[in-house]
């Protein structure tokens, strides 16, 4: 396993599509117990604006803790948040989400019945006096989807009718436009998606990174993060077991980190 102080020099280290001086979100040293189940111990983890990171590790490894402290849904029984470089404490997913931080979970909480505009502002719809500004909803919709360069051919469409990977461009638009998402966690994106589909959806992910976003990428398919990721972070029992840069890395030396076989 990485020894400590690792990660945080990697922290330091000037990488290409990085901006500004610190990490937007840092994590260090964080723990989270649940009863007699250590699921996350000392994990130190960071990504800056601009960066994809892929989160990886075996079932059990600690992923969804780690994203679940990072989105506000836990708070960590020790450990540190910071922020830009300032410590910050999630209480809520709506502190994480006021701050910047959105997450797509795999299941994707759209309602086929409603079209694409409404599943965007599912929740938060604008009103005008005592209507809904359906306009303004329309108008929004159809700017957050242009800039993620979705291929969906009208937000008036219900949801229900449209592809694996069109639903994913949808609730990616509703994290980013909801949050104003600085940060964008993605959970098992690809799931269940053909190649085809699949391709859309790591092409939003780029297309993510492009604007300036952060984006952490859980996934068990290594080949898609390869795709992606800038670096790589890999999970094992709670802990850190390693942190790669994609370009000096290859998916047999983090399959040996997933399974704590570093000699084979």
């Amino acid at each position: 396993m990485e020894q400590p102080g690792i990660l945080l020099t990697a922290v330091n280290t000037t990488t290409p599509g990085m901006i500004g001086e610190y990490p937007l979100v840092e994590l260090r040293g964080i723990s989270k117990a649940f009863g007699h189940v250590q699921a996350l111990q000392r994990v130190d983890f960071c990504v800056f604006p601009g960066e994809v990171v892929g989160l990886v590790g075996d079932n059990g490894a600690g992923k969804s803790t780690l994203i679940k402290i990072i989105s506000g849904a836990y708070q960590p029984d020790s450990g540190t948040i910071l922020m830009d470089g300032k410590p910050v404490t999630f209480h809520s997913p709506r502190d994480a989400m006021m701050m910047g931080i959105a997450t797509v979970y795999q299941n994707l909480a759209l309602v086929d019945q409603r079209d694409v505009a409404a599943n965007i502002f599912l929740g938060r719809e604008p009103t005008k006096g005592i209507v809904i500004d359906r306009r303004r909803m329309v108008e929004e919709s159809v700017q957050v989807l242009q800039q993620l360069r979705s291929d969906i051919p009208s937000v008036e469409v219900p949801v229900g009718l449209l592809s694996g990977g069109q639903r994913q461009a949808v609730a990616i638009a509703r994290a980013v436009h909801q949050a104003a998402a600085r940060l964008v966690i993605m959970d098992e994106p690809v799931a269940a998606l053909g190649i085809e589909e699949s391709r859309k959806v790591l092409r939003l992910i780029k297309q993510l990174k492009a604007q300036g976003r952060a984006v952490i990428v859980i996934s068990h398919n290594l080949e898609h993060v390869f795709s992606v990721a800038d670096r790589i972070v890999v999970l094992r029992r709670g802990r850190l077991a390693g942190v790669r840069r994609r370009e000096e890395t290859n998916a047999a030396e983090i399959v040996r980190l997933i399974v704590g076989a570093e000699h084979l």
